[in-house]
C-alpha cells in the first residue's frame, strides 16, 4: 500500500510518500512545495494543486492522508489553511484516491507516542523510522511523512471482528437473537 501524506500550508506544503507492506514502512519520496510570499492566494493554491498533481502522477499512491485543520486565534490564517487543505484534498479526490484526515495530536501520538510532542521530536522519529539522512531538515516534509505513518498505523491495520455492529452480525450470525413480541 502506497500512502501520500500531506502537511498543508499556503507558504510551504509538505508531502511524503511511504510504502506500507507486511507491517513495514519504506520511504518512497518526500519534499516541499514552496510558494512565494508575494504570490496571491489563488496563485499559491494553484502551485499546491499542480505540485501535488505531479507527486501523484510520479508516485501513484493508493491512499491519501492529510493533517486536519487546527484552530488558531488568527481567523485569516485558519481560513487560508482551509483553502490549502481543500486544494490538496481535491488533487487526491479527482484521481479517486481514498482520503483520510488526522488531527495533529493523533499524528504526533502515532509517531512519537506522545500527542503533545514537539515538531523536533516528530522530525527526529520520522527520520529514524525511515532512515532519512539527519542533515536533511525539511520539517514540513517530515510532518507530511508523519501523517502518512499515522495513516499506516490507524487506518490500515486489520479490523477485528465485532469492531462495529455490522461486522459483529456478519461474523457471528449465531449470536444474534431476534425477539418476537
Amino acid at each position: 500500500m502506497r500512502i501520500l501524506g500531506v502537511d498543508p500550508g499556503t507558504l510551504v506544503t509538505g508531502f511524503g510518500v511511504v510504502d506500507f507492506e507486511n507491517g513495514r514502512l519504506s520511504l518512497v519520496d518526500y519534499g516541499i512545495i514552496q510558494m512565494r510570499p508575494a504570490d496571491t492566494l489563488p496563485r499559491r493554491l494553484e502551485k499546491i494543486y499542480i505540485g501535488l498533481e505531479k507527486v501523484i502522477a510520479e508516485t501513484a499512491p493508493d491512499e491519501f492522508a492529510i493533517e486536519s485543520a487546527f484552530y488558531s486565534k488568527n481567523v485569516q490564517s485558519t481560513l487560508k489553511l482551509g483553502h490549502a487543505r481543500g486544494v490538496a484534498i481535491l488533487a487526491a479526490v479527482l484521481r479517486q484516491i481514498p482520503t483520510a484526515e488526522y488531527a495533529p495530536r493523533e499524528v504526533k501520538q502515532a509517531v512519537t507516542g506522545n500527542g503533545a510532542a514537539t515538531k523536533d521530536q516528530v522530525e527526529y522519529m520520522v527520520m529514524a523510522m525511515l532512515k532519512i539522512d539527519r542533515n536533511a531538515h525539511l520539517q514540513d516534509a517530515t510532518d507530511a511523512l508523519a501523517v502518512a505513518i499515522c495513516h499506516s498505523t490507524r487506518a490500515l491495520r486489520p479490523q477485528r471482528g465485532g469492531r462495529n455492529w455490522k461486522n459483529f452480525i456478519e461474523e457471528h450470525p449465531e449470536k444474534v437473537v431476534v425477539r418476537k413480541k
